[in-house]
């Protein structure tokens, strides 16, 4: 497994996250779309949530209409 260590920007407010995974390696855009699924994967926002064949760039559009922003992926150890 791996660490992922996310800071993001969640309606102005800095926030951090850390995720285990079994990839090696998180584009910043897969992070963007981890960090909406644990804010908004709820039954009732599914509708939020990106198409399951959203570019790279439209997921990150994406998880700034929905105010999470400045994501940054840092390796855990």
């Amino acid at each position: 497994m791996h660490t992922y260590n996310l800071t993001y920007l969640f309606k102005g407010e800095p926030r951090d996250h850390s995720f285990e995974l079994k990839q090696s390696g998180l584009p910043v855009h897969e992070a963007a779309l981890h960090l909406i699924v644990l804010h908004y994967g709820d039954g009732e926002n599914s509708l939020v949530m990106p198409a399951a064949h959203a570019s790279p760039k439209e997921i990150l559009q994406q998880a700034k209409a929905l105010e999470i922003t400045k994501v940054e992926v840092h390796p855990g150890k």
